[in-house]
């Protein structure tokens, strides 16, 4: 079983992603990694290049700053670290995703269980959303809880955006599907709303314009505070340089904040949750029982 990893980057250090971090562990898993990186305003090609491994490999691409739809861009970009990974499977991390190195055996497992499983495109993992602090992580239907991250590497997939993957059959060149999946039995630990509030608004000043929209302010603070719980596991050995040391309260919300209409919906969606036992979060994959 031959291994891809890959990524895309553009500006990874000046917008305050963990992207060495990231790389890192996932190195233990795979036999190559592919880094696709855009042109940079910073060091972000030569901190990875510093990573020094043997296994990565980084192309270098130029972004369509004319694509303005519903982050097409990202899929594009994605897609050609795709296009270029060899190996059985491919395991897509974005620059602010990290796993945990106890669960690397799980992910490897997963990978060999359904290496020769042709119903089994791909491999979906649980999220672990941080917020504001490393001691907080916000869970609601509005934060999806499993996403694909493991795409079977000889099926015609590409990404629309950077979240997702969608299918193309073999009789079919017009319609697209979400992957049939497995359980990796592993988590994403998602660190993209621990970074500084600057660097935040930094990076959505940046990127709004790939989705067509204006930059819209980010206040941390502004939440609805009933979707913040405490984390009390263990973060990837990993992260011990960018996270600091010990525990921290949860995340504390702006008391006066006015929910909006949909986190208002949310609610209501969670409740639903609880009393069902049932997921409504978006789910870009179909589980095969």
């Amino acid at each position: 079983m031959r291994v891809s990893c890959f990524t895309f980057l553009k500006n990874a250090h000046l917008l305050g992603y963990p992207f060495v971090e990231s790389i890192r562990s996932a190195l233990p898993l795979c036999d190559e990694y592919v880094v696709n990186i855009g042109e940079c305003e910073d060091d972000t090609v030569e901190m990875v290049e510093a990573i020094g491994s043997p296994k990565i490999r980084i192309i270098r691409s130029q972004w369509n700053e004319n694509m303005r739809t519903k982050g097409f861009v990202y899929g594009q970009q994605k897609s050609i670290a795709l296009y270029n990974c060899s190996g059985d499977w491919a395991f897509y991390l974005e620059a602010d995703e990290v796993i945990h190195e106890d669960e690397i055996p799980a992910i490897r497992t997963a990978m060999e269980k359904h290496l020769h499983d042709e119903r089994i495109e791909a491999l979906v993992f649980d999220f672990i959303h941080f917020y504001g602090n490393h001691g907080t992580y916000a869970f609601s239907p509005a934060w999806y809880r499993r996403e694909t991250r493991i795409i079977r590497n000889t099926i015609r997939a590409y990404a629309p955006d950077g979240l997702f993957f969608v299918v193309l059959d073999a009789g079919s060149n017009k319609k697209g599907r979400y992957p049939r999946a497995a359980l990796a039995h592993a988590r994403i630990f998602h660190y993209g709303w621990l970074r500084s509030q600057e660097q935040m608004n930094e990076k959505s000043n940046r990127v709004a314009k790939y989705w067509g929209q204006k930059n819209a302010e980010i206040d941390y603070a502004q939440i609805d505070s009933g979707i913040l719980r405490e984390f009390t596991g263990s973060h990837p050995k990993v992260m011990s340089g960018w996270i600091p040391d010990g525990p921290v309260p949860v995340f504390k919300a702006d008391a006066a904040y006015q929910l909006s209409g949909r986190e208002k919906r949310h609610r209501i969606m969670k409740k639903l949750e609880d009393f069902f036992g049932a997921d409504f979060t978006k789910k870009h994959y179909r589980l095969v029982r």
